[in-house]
């Protein structure tokens, strides 16, 4: 178990699912990955639901909202760490992205906002004031990984070496090449390109994968409960992983690894 005080800038720090179905998020992530909830009332921004590990008050894992626009796709969101929104915003747009959604308080927990990469990739920036992000990481129930799929990595490394100052590393996983992002020497995130015939037909997405205990029996549970396995349990020297969509379409990842605490960076008691 890694419990986390503190993400350092320019690290992911949360994940968030816009769902059109919250109740049937909260039945199918609760039956998978063991989550629970709870509900802040937002006067500007509406409610938000907190999933949590344990029980109903903590710790927080990930959050989830109602998605009001039904032109738009279901859709997890990856949130990274700024001391100073303002300028992080001003960095993205230099470097050729889009703010979405200009930066906002988030009652006392933090200010947001939701920017695009060159490729039209959606994440978050978050600058926390009482609220860090995610309080558990590397452990079954748990974010263990981020994941950036589009179809120009190298317009992608260097956007994110721009924005974060993230360097690249090259590696090969399956006999497809892959791009390990690192903060430091620290491994935060990965970038892979789209293959197939249909690569130039799909959409840049930022992916989540949480940790389980055993892939190919959570793989088998989320297909039972209506998911669609989109690349079934797989072993690569890391470990074994799986991708799916949720019942409603979002994407995700499951991954059974033996996760280092260092894979994000974190500040322990």
């Amino acid at each position: 178990m890694v419990e986390v005080t503190e993400h350092e800038p320019a690290a992911p720090s949360w994940v968030e699912l816009a769902s059109p179905d919250p109740p049937g998020a909260h039945s199918f992530y609760g039956a998978l990955l063991g989550w629970r909830y709870y509900t802040i009332a937002d006067g500007k921004l509406g409610d938000y639901d907190m999933f949590t590990m344990e029980d109903d008050t903590g710790p927080e894992v990930a959050g989830l909202s109602a998605l009001a626009d039904d032109t738009v796709p279901p859709a997890w969101t990856c949130y990274f760490n700024v001391t100073d929104i303002l300028p992080a915003a001003k960095a993205v747009e230099a470097a050729g992205g889009r703010v979405l959604a200009d930066p906002v308080d988030v009652a006392h927990l933090g200010r947001m906002a939701v920017c695009a990469d060159v490729a039209g990739a959606g994440f978050g920036l978050w600058q926390p004031y009482t609220f860090p992000g995610t309080t558990r990481i590397a452990e079954p129930g748990a974010l263990c990984w981020i994941e950036l799929c589009c179809r120009d990595v190298e317009a992608a490394r260097r956007f994110y070496g721009d924005v974060f100052g993230w360097k690249a590393l090259d590696e090969e996983y399956g006999g497809l090449g892959y791009t390990v992002c690192l903060l430091g020497d620290r491994r935060i995130a990965g970038i892979i390109g789209f293959v197939g015939h249909r690569a130039d037909d799909r959409v840049a997405r930022w992916m989540p994968y949480f940790g389980v205990g055993d892939c190919d029996a959570a793989t088998a549970h989320a297909a039972g409960m209506g998911a669609r396995v989109r690349v079934p349990p797989t072993a690569i020297d890391p470990g074994r992983f799986s991708v799916l969509s949720d019942p409603t379409g979002a994407d995700l990842g499951l991954a059974q690894l033996p996760a280092p605490a260092g894979q994000f960076s974190t500040s322990t008691p």
